[in-house]
């Protein structure tokens, strides 16, 4: 697990120093740094997964856009580089990225632990044949990232091979293939609903009813196509429909299933608004479900705008799916000389928040203080 991320002069930060968790939470106002925290981490994902021997940080290709070097680096602060540093449980690997500011790669220099000497010969952008972090390798490899812009429905879905699709993609295009693919993976015990049988697909449709009640899916082969069709149903009495008649959230909803059921053990999963298209109650209950796969084995750090979102997890801490200290909460706002950018509340063992910052989803509050004349 990596339990602290670090960057100096990346996009809006000066210098941040982030303690993560198995499940951490991203809020605050819009621009204020929570996707570029995570852009962070994609960024050397996609380098590992489309050059593993790189010598250059890939700011463009088929997961993330980041434009040139002059976009990532801080405006204020930065000049032509910019360092990150991950760590985990026994070690801290730090990178410093160089370029020029029309570029749209840059130089990687690698500082391991107890050597400050720059590496020039790099497998997936760690020092090759000095022992590199397995862990390291394998997590920035694997990572699953789930934007906000999710494909919608579709009449049907490519399939790939699953050697080069490995994850259900930023806007969970591959999604429908890889329950296809998978359809019969052991889903690990503390994952599965008991009245289904332990395996992707039926986990897939039981967790599909905990947010759809009655919803059924069924994945079918096109003949003489690599395409499958997805039939949705929402109704154990009605007949298997197109998604694009059927409500739009279930689509939004089925690539977070399906990453998070087909992970393995210490997979590092990014989710940009779990929430989206889901009525309130769905989104406490993709708390909920966020939290039970963090307390099961994977990481997770979601960026959200829900309360709901957030009080589902609270709730998952009050009934010990997780511990408090399994859960991180991140609270970012614009940079200013006055505020800290980002501030952590913490949670007790009943789920309690111990402080409020002002704009921490406290909308509801300033909404119902106003309608009772307390507030303007």
């Amino acid at each position: 697990m990596i339990s602290k991320i670090e960057l100096r002069n990346f996009k809006c930060f000066q210098l941040l120093k982030l303690p993560l968790a198995e499940l951490t939470l991203l809020a605050g106002s819009n621009a204020s740094g929570k996707s570029s925290l995570l852009q962070a981490l994609v960024v050397l994902h996609q380098t590992i997964r489309e050059n593993e021997w790189s010598t250059r940080l890939i700011l463009n290709g088929g997961i993330l856009n980041l434009g040139t070097v002059q976009d990532v680096i801080n405006k204020i602060h930065g000049r032509n580089e910019f360092d990150l540093a991950l760590t985990n449980e026994e070690s801290t690997y730090r990178w410093t990225f160089t370029g020029d500011r029309p570029e749209m790669s840059m130089e990687v220099s690698c500082h391991p632990k107890r050597d400050d000497s720059p590496k020039e010969i790099l497998n997936k952008l760690l020092p090759a044949g000095a022992g590199c972090e397995p862990t390291v390798c394998s997590t920035l490899e694997s990572l699953t990232y789930i934007t906000a812009e999710r494909i919608g429905p579709r009449d049907f879905y490519p399939l790939e091979d699953r050697s080069t699709i490995q994850t259900v993609g930023p806007k969970g295009e591959h999604a429908v293939s890889c329950l296809y693919r998978l359809a019969e993976k052991p889903i690990t015990q503390k994952m599965c609903i008991d009245t289904a049988p332990p395996t992707l697909m039926r986990q897939v449709e039981a967790w599909m009813q905990y947010f759809f009640p009655g919803c059924g899916i069924e994945v079918t082969p096109i003949a003489r196509m690599n395409a499958v069709s997805l039939g949705i149903r929402t109704s154990a009495e009605t007949d298997y429909h197109r998604p694009v008649n059927v409500g739009f959230g279930l689509t939004q909803v089925l690539p977070i299933i399906v990453a998070i059921l087909s992970a393995n053990e210490n997979d590092l999963i990014l989710i940009e608004n779990p929430e989206v298209h889901l009525h309130p109650a769905g989104q406490a209950l993709m708390g909920s479900f966020l939290a039970m796969a963090a307390g099961a084995g994977s990481q997770i750090i979601l960026e959200t705008h829900s309360d709901h979102v957030l009080n589902g997890i609270r709730r998952a801490v009050r009934k010990k799916v997780l511990t408090q200290s399994q859960v991180a909460l991140h609270f970012f706002r614009p940079s200013t000389p006055e505020l800290d950018q980002v501030v952590s509340p913490q949670l007790d063992a009943s789920g309690n928040v111990d402080f409020w910052p002002e704009g921490f989803f406290d909308q509801f509050d300033k909404d119902m203080n106003h309608f009772a004349g307390w507030g303007e």
